[in-house]
């Protein structure tokens, strides 16, 4: 026996099979669909309708789902929420990030960001909101998708072609505005346009009449861990000051790197990414 038949049949020793087509029921739910009825869980996940009641009665009584009035579908519930913010208040990147959002919003009168990668998504993990008549939607968990806005470009700066391809199989990327790269190949070059330039700066790149600034957050190994941008609406958007912009976006990014034990100097010596200010 291989030892790698070996290793998984011990991993698979230790697995709980309830628990772990529990998570998968909870991993059912996302953006587009929020309500889900027993009978299309029970499909998904190829279960009889009698076990995924089961689940779904448990994960009720923990709060981890709710019953939609008239108790034919189900939708997340706050448990689900409070692991959630737990989670990103355990995370270092956003206990040392979230001072330096403020303290840039506070500068530039912008609401300012902080995201992370999760497969083909962005999920926000700090935000700082400017005072201001412009409604977003985005918050604290929302999810995007990285090929189609700037956040998520920067996030995929560090992949090479093969591996934007293995993350987007597709022949054709999905569409969201006439910005959107519609190949691999066009965004495997607009990234690497944007590692070398060392920011992104773009006008509805993913949502109309809202400009975006962001650059890469790096980590000790020189690896970009999260992107922190500003959102700019355009009736607010000032030419003049692009560079002012620019400068605070990119420097509050390099001070969260150097939180991070990131050195540019150190990346230079070793001949590995570096930070271009």
């Amino acid at each position: 026996m291989s030892k790698a038949n070996l290793s998984e049949e011990v991993q698979d020793k230790y697995l709980v099979p309830a628990l772990e087509r529990g998570l998968l029921l909870l991993g059912q739910f996302n953006h587009y669909d929020r309500k889900l009825s027993a009978p299309e869980l029970a499909r998904r996940l190829s279960l009889p309708r009698s076990t995924v009641f089961r689940l779904l009665m448990t994960l009720e009584s923990m709060g981890f789902v709710q019953r939609e009035p008239g108790g034919h579908d189900y939708r997340l519930g706050l448990a689900v929420l409070r692991l959630g913010f737990e989670y990103l208040a355990s995370l270092e990147l956003t206990e040392l990030g979230t001072p330096l959002l403020e303290r840039l919003r506070g500068e530039i009168g912008f609401s300012c960001n902080l995201v992370v990668r999760d497969g083909r998504s962005i999920v926000y993990v700090a935000k700082s909101s400017a005072p201001t008549p412009f409604a977003s939607s985005v918050h604290v968990g929302t999810r995007l998708p990285a090929h189609a806005t700037v956040l998520g470009r920067v996030l995929l700066e560090d992949l090479s072609l093969e591996e934007l391809r293995e993350l987007f199989p597709e022949e054709h990327l999905q569409s969201y505005s006439s910005s959107t790269p519609a190949t691999v190949q066009s965004l495997y070059e607009l990234v690497q346009e944007d590692r070398e330039r060392g920011y992104v700066l773009q006008e509805a790149f993913f949502e109309a009449r809202v400009s975006t600034v962001a650059a890469p957050v790096r980590d000790g190994t020189g690896r970009i861990v999260a992107a922190l941008g500003a959102t700019i609406p355009s009736s607010r958007f000032e030419p003049e000051r692009i560079d002012e912009l620019v400068a605070k976006v990119r420097s509050t990014a390099l001070e969260l790197s150097r939180l991070l034990n990131y050195s540019p100097e150190k990346m230079q010596a070793r001949g590995k990414a570096s930070w271009r200010p």
